[in-house]
């Protein structure tokens, strides 16, 4: 038995050893202020650390595309990308589009998902959601053996 616990515990140890295999998981995600964003997802880029997109990853999140290198982002099954363009509080709290924040939000992409917003229209008020085949043809899938980290 302490044979068995000696064993066990020393598997854990290594299981948690080397950051460089810890991965920050997105799971739902609906965004928000681009500008939190993009300041978390800087410090993300400088960790190194792999991002996993588990869930939805929907709005100001989808930023995680351009601000993370394209091989540090892998996607599972469940990963599921909206879109929809920036937008402001107007008179007496209504939504309304902010078309220079949603063009600097569609400059972020990488080249094919701007291809593929392209395709649906582009970025309005109205959501479009990437995943299945097509997002699993633009980025790698997870390896479910890597050590998932708090997101931050």
């Amino acid at each position: 038995m302490k044979l068995l616990t000696g064993l066990l515990a020393a598997m854990l140890l290594l299981a948690g050893a080397g950051a460089s295999h810890a991965v920050v998981r997105i799971v739902n995600d609906r965004g928000g202020q681009i500008g939190r964003y993009v300041e978390r997802y800087e410090q993300l880029r400088a960790s190194g650390q792999t991002v996993m997109i588990d869930g939805l990853c929907a709005s100001s999140c989808t930023i995680v595309l351009g601000a993370i290198p394209h091989e540090k982002i892998c996607v599972t099954r469940n990963a599921n990308l909206a879109f929809h363009a920036a937008w402001d509080f107007g008179a007496h709290g209504r939504a309304i589009t902010n078309p220079g924040a949603t063009r600097m939000l569609y400059s972020m992409y990488p080249s094919q998902v701007r291809h593929w917003i392209a395709n649906r229209g582009g970025l309005s008020p109205r959501m479009i959601f990437l995943r299945g085949r097509q997002l699993e043809a633009m980025y790698r899938p997870c390896y479910l053996d890597a050590r998932v980290a708090a997101p931050t």
